[in-house]
């Protein structure tokens, strides 16, 4: 046999034991709400193939690829568990059980190491919870299809409804359509039906209301059955407390922005201050995409070198607030045509960072360039640290960060040599550290930091709201410190 022969009948078993893993993983989803990862990526609704890509990933952390006849065996022990609301790391639990050097069989190591989603201390699943959406725009439509992806168990977070404005003649079939067909990020994963008598959307048998209303005090969430509802507002329109207040109507317990919050609303970067959030309040924002994109990696390395002063320059895609061609626009530049030009603008970014990250004494300075793609940004990142170190040193840091500790699900790390944006479309990180691109000279590091401004700023909204939802369950084996 050839050695083409033995690679394609390895491919082959391999692909057998993804697919035999897949039912599995579905049932645990459905029927006990565990979410399973494979180093900190969900395995949940995945392809035979994505699967296997999956564990491939694994190169990053042990030197060679993860196969999944090392996994099978803790999928199956997960099994037969009395399993709570959880999230398990069946990645994680192969390189644990790999270091343990106590001979254990793989069930009672497996039973061991997820101990906290078993037996008197496993969380109980609840009824879940209401979120609606105001605006349905870039990231409402994102949002909404992370909300319906992760609606399997049926017990955590419910997408009810979807407050818009009129738009005039078959506006739900127009709106449901955007949802279903995305120029960046592809088809909808399902199946997508209207219902224009009853203004709804079904979406993988998700009943969504579709509520029209030019103003938040016009809606009486009552009237359609939603109660102590988390309501999302993506239009920017309210930042303030005030303004953001109008949304406490009937049905809805709390308001979460997708944009910078003014004033005192909290301005939550998931990772790095989500835990500050008080059980009362009821108003706060998710920050920038740009923040959410920079807070985490500049924790990350005033936690271990200490960060005296720094600059971020973003380079980021054009949005929807810039002119098609050059027209009339209350910000100078921004009028101009933005699939043409490179242009200078303002970013609160950096003003942002006091904000999520209190401690940090040193002063970041910030300014931004739109540039014309329509997706996917990079921050460049210029630390004066408190401490000279070596460009080595920075990304063995930084891989290890975005491998093991509490930031994993914020921070991602590539290698390629030959990446450029759009190998980021559709990253569930709030920014991926490029280790080509890094310099390290003494005491200055330069950080480049790509972010998917879109899908990876809607994960970091989902994970909040999954925080202050309270069905943001628990990992297991329990992350590094």
């Amino acid at each position: 046999m050839t050695v083409n022969d033995d690679s394609f009948t390895n491919w082959k078993n391999r692909e057998e034991i993804a697919e035999s893993m897949i039912p599995m993983i579905g049932k645990l989803h459905r029927e006990r709400d565990v979410t399973v990862l494979l180093h900190s990526r969900s395995l949940v609704n995945k392809s035979v193939v994505s699967i296997l890509k999956t564990h491939r990933f694994a190169r990053q952390i042990a030197g060679e690829e993860l196969s999944v006849t090392e996994t099978l065996p803790f999928l199956r022990a997960l099994t037969t568990l009395d399993l709570g609301p959880s999230q398990i790391d069946i990645g994680m639990l192969a390189a644990t059980y790999r270091s343990d050097d106590r001979g254990l069989p793989v069930e009672q190591f497996t039973a061991e190491a997820v101990a906290g989603a078993t037996g008197e201390g496993k969380i109980e699943r609840g009824e879940g919870r209401d979120v609606v959406l105001y605006g349905f725009g870039r990231i409402g439509r994102l949002v909404a299809r992370l909300l319906i992806e992760k609606a399997g168990s049926g017990n955590g977070l419910r997408l009810r409804a979807i407050v818009v404005r009129g738009g005039g003649e078959q506006d739900i079939v127009k709106r449901a359509s955007l949802l279903r067909r995305d120029s960046i990020h592809g088809q909808f994963q399902g199946t997508i039906t209207v219902d224009e008598a009853s203004s709804t959307i079904v979406a993988n048998g998700n009943a969504i209301k579709v509520i029209y209303a030019d103003d938040p005090t016009q809606v009486d969430y009552t009237a359609y059955g939603i109660k102590d509802a988390i309501l999302i507002d993506n239009t920017g329109k309210w930042r303030d407390r005030e303004g953001l207040s109008e949304h406490l109507r009937p049905g809805i317990d709390k308001v979460v922005l997708t944009a910078p919050g003014k004033g005192d609303v909290p301005n939550i970067v998931h990772g790095v201050n989500h835990d500050t959030v008080k059980p009362d309040e009821r108003i706060l924002s998710c920050a920038s995409c740009t923040t959410n994109a920079i807070v985490p990696p500049l924790k990350a390395m005033d936690d271990e070198y200490g960060v005296l002063r720094g600059h971020v320059e973003t380079v980021h895609s054009f949005t929807n607030d810039q002119n098609l061609l050059d027209n009339y626009h209350k910000s100078e530049r921004r009028g101009r045509s933005a699939p043409l030009n490179m242009v200078i603008t303002e970013t609160g970014a950096a003003s942002a960072v006091a904000k999520a990250l209190p401690d940090l004494k040193a002063r970041i300075t910030g300014s931004s360039i739109r540039v014309p793609v329509p997706d996917v940004s990079i921050a460049i990142l210029n630390l004066q640290l408190a401490r000279e170190t070596t460009r080595e040193d920075v990304l063995d840091y930084l891989r290890g960060v975005s491998l093991t500790s509490p930031l994993k699900r914020q921070i991602d790390f590539i290698t390629a040599p030959d990446a450029v944006s759009s190998d980021f479309i559709g990253s569930r990180h709030a920014s991926i550290v490029d280790a080509g691109a890094t310099k390290v000279e003494g005491d200055n590091a330069i950080l480049y930091l790509w972010y998917d401004n879109e899908f990876g700023y809607s994960c970091q909204v989902i994970r909040v709201v999954q925080y202050v939802s309270g069905v943001e369950y628990p990992t297991y084996p329990a992350p590094a410190v």
